[in-house]
């Protein structure tokens, strides 16, 4: 298609369009605080822009997981001592039914307070934590366990299942939060099982048998370190958790300063182009109106 406009038109116009086109720059930024609009604004900075908001994205998912895992792990580790309080208070109501001083009837005293020790460490089993029980592993829904007195094997079976629960820290890694009921109060070897020795113990007392008693205290004792030994995974996966929301926090803080870099407007440069802009417009339009518009028929007479 051929022009009709001159060439000093052309030029014109395009001068003016480009006149117009730092105008709705300037105007833009200045509306949105952004130096960054469209793609081609700034068409070499694009690729670092997306990447740096990608990333920022990324950090505050992995800050909201933490702090939401937080929340479990620092309940976990304060019901945890509670626990062991309860073990030692076992321990303490075994001494005594072994001493050669007290009669069946005081040891059927203390199996009953053992068997409320029982009752409160399946309750500390089954903390839930928003609506989950949190040493259930995965199947989180789930009571770990529950407690009949009045039957021989008081405790049921574990009803959770395994841990696989992974959380990933701001720096890449990865590492587990959890245990489960089982792996802490019911290990697999009776003289670390928590509820298995105060039920040996509970057991021994009732049945008024010296044998069994100093059995099971021996066993309740071994139970107590190892439950000490589960309290201090939480000790250390509140602290590697409270590291990563730390490293996060200032992870975001680097990327909201680099995206701020990036796509930040200056309004003060914006404001000072606008109005060089608009000047430059209205310089150029009143400059077009002053050029002669004359033709050969202006001379036909």
């Amino acid at each position: 298609m051929i022009s009709s406009l001159d060439p000093a038109a052309q030029s014109f116009l395009a001068g003016l369009g480009q006149i117009q086109q730092k105008m709705d720059t300037a105007q833009a930024q200045l509306t949105t605080g952004l130096a960054i609009n469209n793609d081609s604004d700034a068409p070499d900075q694009i690729a670092d822009l997306w990447q740096t908001r990608s990333n920022l994205d990324q950090a505050d998912q992995i800050t909201s997981n933490l702090n939401q895992v937080q929340t479990e792990v620092n309940t976990g580790e304060s019901v945890l001592q509670s626990a062991v309080t309860l073990v030692e208070q076992a321990e303490t109501l075994g001494a005594q039914g072994a001493s050669d001083t007290v009669d069946a009837n005081t040891r059927q005293d203390l199996a009953e307070s053992l068997g409320s020790v029982l009752q409160q460490l399946v309750a500390v089993a089954n903390t839930q934590v928003a609506g989950r029980y949190i040493f259930s592993g995965d199947d989180d829904q789930q009571a770990p366990y529950s407690i009949d007195l009045t039957q021989a094997n008081p405790i049921s079976s574990y009803q959770g299942t395994a841990s696989t629960r992974q959380i990933q820290g701001a720096d890449g890694s990865t590492f587990s939060v959890g245990l489960t009921a089982q792996q802490i109060f019911d290990s697999s070897d009776a003289t670390q099982s928590v509820f298995t020795s105060i039920t040996s113990l509970m057991q021994g007392l009732q049945n008024n048998d010296d044998t069994s008693i100093n059995s099971a205290l021996a066993d309740v004792q071994s139970s107590d370190t190892y439950l000490n030994q589960q309290l201090a995974f939480y000790g250390t996966t509140q602290d590697r958790v409270q590291s990563g929301v730390t490293f996060a926090q200032n992870y975001t803080t680097q990327l909201q300063t680099q995206l701020s870099g990036i796509q930040d407007a200056n309004a003060a440069e914006a404001a000072t182009n606008l109005t060089e802009a608009q000047t430059q417009y209205q310089a150029a339009l009143q400059s077009r109106a002053q050029i002669p518009n004359t033709s050969l028929f202006n001379y036909l007479g």
